[in-house]
């Protein structure tokens, strides 16, 4: 069974706690990684700036209980390159999620930068963002 590494694990312990439930649940079954959790302003600031991301109303940013809303994840080991990969890992991750609450595991659905809208069609979208993973308020 994979584990998550420190790193993975200092990472999501930043994160709201059903975001946290899910991945400890999908990291059983599913080999991934989390790449970020909370961000500075300061890093917003220059991701904004670098292109990375086009918002400083950004979700990783700490919300009013001090932790982000988002987690930036893929499967392990990452390929940039591969945005299938992500849409895959994406789909298991919203299913574990949606079973987890159906079940009252947790709260809150998540959704996913690869479908901001969960309508099943992710062409539609000007922004693709295959790791990135939200809090649906």
């Amino acid at each position: 069974m994979p584990t998550f590494g420190a790193r993975s694990l200092s990472r999501l312990e930043t994160c709201h706690p059903d975001i946290r439930e899910v991945f400890k649940e999908v990291i059983k079954h599913r080999d991934c990684t989390i790449l970020e959790g909370i961000r500075t302003v300061e890093m917003q600031e220059h991701y904004v700036a670098t292109g990375r991301s086009t918002t400083m109303n950004s979700k990783h940013l700490p919300q009013a209980d001090g932790l982000s809303h988002a987690v930036d994840a893929g499967k392990y080991p990452v390929d940039w390159e591969d945005g299938k990969a992500f849409a895959l890992f994406a789909g298991y991750v919203l299913g574990t999620a949606e079973q987890m609450r159906e079940q009252g595991r947790i709260t809150h659905m998540l959704r996913s930068g690869v479908d901001w809208d969960d309508d099943g069609n992710v062409k539609e979208h000007r922004l693709y963002d295959g790791p990135h993973f939200e809090v649906i308020p």
